[in-house]
């Protein structure tokens, strides 16, 4: 074990984040920072192929905002994750020369495979101890992909599928509200989906649904009826698929300025929510689940722990 700080950054469709924490001779992780920068870079990537030059624009400033806080910090190792998106793109050399200019480091493109496996360390790990029964199916929903993990300790079934909460919106949900019949092609590309997952993975043998990022916990937020978004309540919080399904149908009926006025909710996935609820809602049905277990941790963790080994 090589103590020092180490940083991982996850680079995804909607998001980029920064995970900083300090290794201990021992092993122990010991969190310095953690933060979340909203900048869509797989806008259009669906439609077009490549990163917009704005898309690419708003991640690298928030790039030049993370270098100077990984200075600050003394980072010594980093590990720079790429996901969906990038993994769509013609254009991606633009995108790795700019994040080499700003951080050193060249993006690690992974596999879906390779990001569900980081997803479902970086879960399990960080939930409380007996809170998710096992084998548990990890579900990571992001902006352009959705992963699916099988396991007790380790992965033992992984599957990745296109479908998104930013894909899905840019794909159908185009109204505002939605229009039921672009809800109805939503849910049909969502099952195609879900159901191909089915073919690949055991889901019937997961004894708990662990729900992971931005539209698990701020569907959580909002069947609590949350007054702010609190990171402390929401890790480890058990949403009933009932709750799901409520949820899920409240925020396909609200208007965006709605959505935007929930005090829970990131201005970042105000209009994408919906799309992400659907995948919930839709891996909830399948499965036949009756609750999802909630988890603040997750990829980025995942990748912190890997830099520790």
């Amino acid at each position: 074990m090589t103590p020092g700080v180490v940083a991982a950054i996850d680079c995804g469709t909607n998001a980029v984040r920064l995970l900083v924490a300090e290794v201990s001779a021992e092993g122990t992780l010991t969190e310095r920072a953690r933060l979340m920068r909203i900048v869509r870079l797989g806008e259009g990537v669906d439609r077009t192929g490549e990163f917009s030059p704005a898309a690419l624009s708003r991640t690298f400033a928030a790039l030049d905002e993370y270098a100077d806080v990984l200075a600050g910090l003394a980072a010594t190792r980093i590990r720079f994750v790429a996901t969906s998106a990038t993994r769509d793109v013609t254009n991606r050399a633009d995108f790795t020369a700019g994040v080499v200019a700003r951080l050193g480091v060249a993006p690690e493109v992974i596999t879906g495979t390779e990001e569900a496996e980081l997803s479902f360390s970086g879960a399990l790990l960080g939930l409380p101890p007996g809170r998710a029964a096992l084998p548990a199916l990890v579900v990571d929903i992001g902006g352009g992909s959705t992963e699916f993990v099988l396991g007790r300790t380790e992965p033992e079934y992984t599957a990745s599928v296109d479908i998104g909460c930013v894909r899905m919106t840019e794909r159908h949900l185009v109204s505002d509200p939605p229009t039921p019949s672009e809800i109805r092609d939503t849910q049909a590309d969502i099952d195609r989906a879900v159901a191909h997952v089915a073919e690949v993975v055991p889901v019937a043998k997961a004894r708990s649904l662990v729900g992971l990022a931005g539209t698990v916990t701020t569907i959580s937020a909002m069947a609590m009826g949350l007054d702010r978004y609190d990171a402390d309540i929401l890790h480890g919080s058990v949403i009933t698929s009932t709750e799901v399904g409520d949820v899920t149908d409240r925020l396909l009926e609200m208007t965006r300025a709605q959505r935007a006025a929930l005090p829970f909710m990131h201005p970042g996935r105000v209009d994408v929510i919906g799309g992400g609820a659907m995948i919930l809602r839709a891996v909830v049905e399948a499965g036949g689940f009756g609750s999802v277990v909630v988890s603040e941790t997750d990829i980025l963790d995942g990748i912190v722990y890997s830099l520790s080994q």
